[in-house]
């Protein structure tokens, strides 16, 4: 049985496909997103936000999340997170 994260806003992202949590600031991962955009291989969990952190996916799509790098990373950790209930109401 497969295992899923929230990445807000009630979306869910298969843990095993996961195989990088990076920041949207850097220049090459702007380029990276564009390209999966124009390619049709972009997913957008950001129900509308920022994006604040891109899940990269082992068959090569890209998912854009509103939830900080930190707060996947702990998800994904099992960690538990008390800001994520915040960020996801936007505070």
């Amino acid at each position: 049985m497969k295992s899923f994260i929230n990445v807000g806003h009630g979306n869910m992202v298969a843990v095993s496909r996961i195989v990088s949590v990076v920041s949207p600031e850097a220049s090459p991962v702007k380029r990276l997103v564009q390209e999966a955009k124009e390619e049709g291989r972009a997913i957008d969990a950001t129900a509308g936000r920022k994006t604040r952190a891109v899940l990269i996916a082992d068959t090569g799509h890209i998912i854009l999340c509103a939830l900080q790098t930190e707060t996947i990373t702990a998800r994904l950790n099992g960690a538990p997170d008390d800001r994520a209930a915040d960020e996801e109401d936007g505070e």
